[in-house]
């Protein structure tokens, strides 16, 4: 990236968190590009400087431009940024990978795991593009997206193994409503954001059930407990999961009523089926997606996720809500650690 020019980034895709996230880096002075799927998002950005598939009434800087060609989108950026579902990244990943820049630095804002070989997003990335841990970086925090588009102050990690990698992206999307820190630690920015979302099912199924702010108080604490027993199992540092991608996402997508996953949580907790909560939701919730994936981890690791296990329980319907609920609450005491 020459100094003499503004940084270059691709987001992929017009999704709620990647136009946010492109907002972001079009608003620090970054030319952006967004890959949208659909021709008529793609045309309303360029157009209209809207997208009317998700924020229709946010105006979006006049810089940002859009596409639905990868390799149009992918014509030397110094940042590709994907906010793609994580069970999709590895199909899609292979079709764009062919174009991507020797020099690129890929940035995941992707917070789940895949289902298939219980992989986080950045593993995915250096499998099946053959870079560097070095090239990915990974963009997590509290940031609910629709706060974001309206300019309300938020923070985010940017980790990633290579310090100067990690700076040069907190450069380019540093605002003055969106701060970002740096740090290595990509595994436990990354296991935060993913276990997170299913904790956050559980406090959306406590509120359904009317279970009152103690239970939801209970199912953070623990559920941060949890989150930094696996992580740390799998070589993230303790401090990672009490900062801004852990405890922060945490608290964020458990209190908000703008988290889909725990919106999500709040329609089963309510009555719904898992399918009458999904199609309520109407939006990606990788907690759904990835609790199962989450859980395995844990087996593998020999880490006790009790939340984890209950919910991913629930969401296969061989447990009932009063069941789950019984189940957390009369395992054997134990001193709280």
């Amino acid at each position: 990236m020459s100094q003499n020019r503004p940084a270059r980034a691709a987001v992929f895709s017009a999704g709620s968190w990647g136009t946010a996230v492109a907002k972001i880096l079009a608003d620090a002075g970054t030319d952006v590009i967004v890959h949208a799927r659909r021709s008529e998002i793609a045309d309303a950005i360029n157009t209209h400087h809207r997208n009317p598939g998700y924020f229709p009434d946010i105006e979006l800087p006049a810089a940002l431009t859009a596409t639905t060609d990868p390799a149009t989108a992918l014509d030397g950026p110094d940042f590709l940024v994907l906010s793609i579902p994580a069970q999709t990244l590895r199909t899609n990943l292979a079709a764009w990978a062919p174009h991507i820049g020797d020099d690129t630095v890929i940035v995941s804002l992707m917070k789940g795991i895949e289902q298939s070989s219980h992989l986080r997003a950045s593993q995915i990335i250096t499998e099946v593009t053959g870079l560097s841990a070095d090239r990915v970086a990974v963009l997590s925090g509290p940031n609910l997206a629709r706060e974001i588009m309206d300019g309300r102050p938020a923070a985010a990690t940017v980790a990633c193994p290579d310090e100067d990698a990690a700076r040069r992206f907190q450069q380019a999307c540093h605002t003055p409503y969106f701060r970002p820190y740096t740090s290595t630690d990509v595994a436990g920015c990354e296991l935060g954001g993913a276990v997170k979302n299913v904790i956050a099912l559980a406090v959306g199924i406590a509120s359904g059930m009317g279970l009152g702010d103690n239970a939801t108080a209970m199912l953070i604490t623990r559920g941060l407990a949890e989150t930094t027993r696996l992580a740390m199992a799998l070589g993230a540092h303790p401090a990672t999961l009490a900062g801004l991608s852990g405890m922060g996402d945490l608290v964020a997508t458990c209190s908000s009523p703008l988290s889909r996953n725990r919106t999500f949580g709040t329609h089963l907790g309510r009555g719904l089926s898992v399918e009458q909560a999904a199609a309520a939701t109407r939006q990606t919730t990788e907690g759904v997606k990835s609790a199962e994936a989450i859980l395995a981890l844990a087996h593998a690791h020999d880490i006790e996720m009790p939340i984890t296990e209950v919910i991913s329980t629930l969401l296969h319907e061989k447990v009932t809500l009063a069941q789950a609920a019984a189940a957390l609450m009369q395992r054997p005491p134990k001193p709280e650690r």
